[in-house]
């Protein structure tokens, strides 16, 4: 298990090393990749979320160390379509706000649901977390590099969380259940505080 997820990351580091070095401005079109790689990490809210969704997929185990952040870039893929198109998707940010809860919550529970279910969760607010990448490209931008930079920078926060919850394994019964419920706490208590506007 562990080894499948270190190879997810360092397969993710080598497909990201060449498009950073062609993503510098100046350089052709790299100026696209570079704002979308840039755009989830400079919003708390996604950032958490992300690495969330990695922590819940190493907590649940199995195929879904893999198949819960693949179901979130698919879906959010999709909604980052919709938002470039200028389609209309209402209560997007509450929606990504309550997502950091969501996700906080499912974590302290210590709930371990089945993939298939995990996948439909974390599928359920990738669309609003694309949309909102999608939606708020800059017009100048090539939308599939664009895509393409928001695409690997989730896949690194999800491998983050991948790894960070697959260390808290190597802990004892006792502390890797209390270490888990602090980190749904933390991430839960922030999503609350960003839908009621207090981050």
């Amino acid at each position: 298990m562990r080894q499948t997820a270190f190879r997810l990351i360092a397969t993710v580091a080598m497909l990201l090393a060449p498009s950073v070095a062609f993503a510098h401005p100046g350089h052709g079109e790299g100026g696209s990749l570079v704002a979308g790689f840039s755009h989830p990490f400079n919003g708390t809210d996604h950032l958490l979320a992300m690495t969330a969704v990695g922590l819940f997929a190493a907590h649940v185990g199995g195929r879904a160390l893999w198949a819960v952040p693949a179901a979130f870039v698919a879906v959010m893929a999709l909604g980052g379509i919709f938002g470039a198109a200028g389609v209309s998707l209402p209560f997007a940010e509450t929606a990504i706000a309550l997502s950091v809860l969501v996700f906080g919550s499912v974590i302290l529970s210590g709930i371990t649901p089945p993939a298939l279910a995990a996948m439909v969760l974390v599928g359920i607010f990738a669309i609003f977390h694309g949309y909102a990448h999608g939606s708020e490209m800059p017009v100048d931008s090539v939308g599939i590099l664009y895509g393409a930079g928001f695409m690997v920078a989730t896949t690194l926060l999800h491998g983050f969380g991948i790894m960070l919850g697959l260390s808290i394994r190597w802990f004892d019964e006792v502390p890797r259940r209390r270490v888990m419920q602090a980190c749904g706490i933390t991430i839960g208590l922030i999503g609350a505080g960003l839908i009621i506007g207090l981050v």
